[in-house]
């Protein structure tokens, strides 16, 4: 029996095998970002808190176009950070990648891929036709 939910997996972020980038739920309303590292399709860690928090922004708008939607949309997102990083570090690199007004809760609490600094997860609406 399958499930309500469509898995989201833009073929430019990396593939699991366990777990789908995104969850859109029905009917179609909502998108659920699963949280992203700052990873490339390889899987390979950016260096450093800056280009992690951009590359992971990235990876949270790849799976929000591929679920038919954009930063404009989102509803909320909740972005990890490792407890020894400087949170305005990581609000100055995501300028650099996300221009839009959300909710947002930021905790600090390291994220279970080694080596990574931060880990971004998003809600977004799915504009009907």
């Amino acid at each position: 029996m399958s499930g309500i939910v469509t898995p989201v997996d833009p073929p430019e972020l990396f593939r699991s095998p366990a777990f789908a980038q995104g969850m859109i739920a029905p009917p179609g309303s909502l998108v659920f970002v699963g949280g992203q590292n700052g990873t490339n399709a390889e899987g390979e860690l950016a260096d450093g808190l800056g280009p992690q928090t951009e590359q992971a922004l990235r990876n949270v708008l790849a799976v929000l176009a591929a679920a038919g939607t954009g930063p404009e949309n989102a509803v909320k997102l909740t972005i990890y950070l490792d407890p020894a990083v400087d949170p305005n570090a990581a609000y100055a690199a995501s300028a650099a990648v996300w221009r839009h007004r959300s909710s947002v809760t930021v905790l600090a609490v390291a994220p279970a891929k080694p080596g990574a600094l931060v880990e971004i997860e998003a809600v977004a609406a799915i504009p009907q036709p």
